[in-house]
């Protein structure tokens, strides 16, 4: 049974010049030899990450995607940095091997790395793929070790100290959020106004240990090794990285932490196996979480609430551009479903917290 994510057809409207590119890459990464093949990786809802195939090499490239979208988002050029500088001492990620800003090639920057093989973990574990209870939690446990290991690199001494201001982080943050989903407002999407008032006067102090976090660390953006799921071989997805709060990045993961006691809704749009026999609870992870890092964690439903806002307000920018005939990508129509689903979840928590 092929556990390994595969790489489809790439989607119309969003082909690219196969020759076009094999001249560039040719010239540019040295000893490759053979026709090339382009294949479009299917999931991914913001940046466009494609396989090339030449001779016995595959290498992914990524780019932004097509259409209209904000001057300052998909800087493929920041992204390249961050793995360009992390790739020595944090294990975990991609290798990247060139940047171009050629926009002759394809109409956009773009970049190209070593592709990382392995098991990406969907809605369910993959036929094929079986973990005992005590496996899941073991694994899961290591996910988030995994993160906490990133937040503790000294991003000073990797040349990152100007990738992010973490004075003030998050209350840019939650201004800046509720400013995108306002911004991004359709007919048929929820106010949230009770909820952006709640974080608003809930923001709590800057944290004493700010680190590099990636935005996005979740399960389907891990990469298990195949031969030995139990281990983690890579980090995916870097458009996102910062440096700010560790534990805004952690409340940024656990809102796509479903487990079966949540919300029909909740369970209903659930993405990842986070509800597996076996695998910890939320409040298990910052338990866990505090213990690895030493903070003292008397509450989390501030960043909770947070996580869950801010994936509802990313899901309702992409929402945006399809609503608006920005993409044709039909995958986008359904976001509006999660987009009441999150801001409902974050209106539970908001009544939860106060009550």
């Amino acid at each position: 049974m092929d556990l390994i994510d595969a790489a489809t057809t790439v989607r119309k409207g969003e082909e690219l010049d196969v020759a076009r590119i094999e001249e560039f890459i040719k010239d540019s990464i040295p000893g490759l030899e053979g026709s090339l093949k382009i294949h479009q990786f299917p999931k991914g809802h913001s940046n466009l990450t494609y396989l090339l195939t030449i001779g016995n090499k595959e290498l992914v490239l990524r780019r932004p995607p097509f259409g209209r979208k904000a001057k300052s988002a998909h800087d493929m050029s920041r992204e390249y940095r961050i793995l360009k500088a992390l790739r020595p001492v944090y294990q975990y990620c991609p290798e990247p091997l060139v940047y171009s800003e050629d926009e002759t090639i394809m109409g956009s920057p773009f970049y190209i790395m070593q592709k990382i093989e392995g098991i990406i973990l969907r809605r369910d574990f993959p036929e094929g793929l079986t973990l005992a209870p005590s496996e899941t939690k073991e694994l899961y446990l290591k996910v988030l070790e995994v993160q906490y290991e990133l937040h503790t690199v000294d991003y000073v001494k990797i040349g990152l100290e100007n990738l992010g201001k973490p004075n003030d982080y998050i209350m840019r943050q939650v201004t800046g959020w509720c400013e995108r989903y306002k911004a991004a407002l359709t007919p048929d999407a929820p106010g949230a106004e009770k909820v952006m008032d709640w974080l608003t006067e809930h923001m709590p102090p800057d944290s004493k240990k700010p680190g590099i976090i990636h935005n996005d660390f979740k399960l389907d953006n891990i990469v298990l090794d195949k031969s030995d799921p139990m281990n983690i071989v890579g980090v995916l997805d870097w458009e996102m990285a910062t440096i700010g709060d560790p534990l805004m990045d952690l409340g940024s993961s656990l809102a796509y932490w479903i487990q079966n006691d949540d919300h029909p809704d909740m369970l209903a749009i659930r993405m990842m196996p986070t509800n597996a026999e076996g695998a910890p609870t939320r409040k298990e992870l910052v338990k866990r979480y505090a213990l690895l890092s030493g903070l003292e964690i008397a509450g989390f439903d501030f960043y909770y609430c947070f996580g869950l806002f801010r994936l509802a307000a990313i899901a309702q920018q992409i929402y945006y551009r399809y609503y608006h005939g920005q993409t044709k990508d039909e995958r986008f129509k359904a976001m509006i479903i999660g987009v009441h689903v999150l801001v409902n979840a974050a209106q539970r928590t908001v009544a939860k917290s106060d009550s």
